[in-house]
């Protein structure tokens, strides 16, 4: 009963900063926020994660990466059609999302942007999610070759590349425009270049 208790305790700390990171950044989160939407204590909090900057990474590899797990590379890996479901995710993801949650930026690409930089801990945690998302998109790519349906000439490596840093540039410009409609034509876009690979 205690361990449950605690595990509670754990995940009620974590999903209050992840929003908390969301609206502000890291650096501009606040700790005494996370503890009053929680209504934990300091004490609570530290004993779990000893400092912000283990809690920060915590959001990463378990809030983080496990949403895009679902939303993303799951679906893809277990796919027997992984193009199809790929082009199925482009079109949802606005919906998924909310229009709240675009206008406050892809909670990966945020962090990216403002922590990559300054801290290698963070960038090694980011690169990590990077690098699950663009495999499960080469895999997608690489089972359409395999089976005729992505040109043959296509450089799948770089293309599942590009995937990625055009759905998180996506991001960033609705997040500046503050418009959910920018990151649906966008979006729409994306949709397009993957629809140019089939064959």
């Amino acid at each position: 009963m205690e361990s449950l208790k605690q595990d509670i305790t754990r995940q009620k700390l974590l999903q209050s900063a992840y929003c908390e990171i969301h609206q502000h950044g890291f650096q501009g989160a606040s700790v005494a926020n996370i503890l009053k939407s929680t209504a934990l204590t300091k004490g609570a909090l530290y004993h779990h994660f000893p400092t912000k900057h283990a809690l920060g990474l915590a959001v990463i590899d378990e809030i983080i990466a496990p949403n895009l797990e679902k939303l993303v590379f799951q679906p893809l890996l277990n796919s027997p059609h992984p193009v199809t479901t790929l082009l199925e995710i482009i079109t949802g993801v606005d919906t998924f999302m909310g229009d709240e949650s675009i206008k406050l930026g892809c909670p990966l690409n945020n962090l990216m942007q403002e922590m990559s930089p300054l801290d290698e801990q963070f960038r090694h945690h980011l690169n990590a999610v990077l690098e699950l998302w663009q495999q499960a998109v080469y895999a997608a790519f690489e089972h359409g070759q395999q089976h005729d349906i992505i040109k043959a000439d296509i450089d799948i490596k770089a293309a599942a590349l590009f995937v990625i840093s055009a759905w998180e540039g996506c991001f960033s410009v609705a997040k500046n425009k503050q418009s959910p409609e920018a990151f649906s034509m966008c979006m729409t876009q994306l949709h397009g270049y993957v629809r140019s690979l089939l064959k």
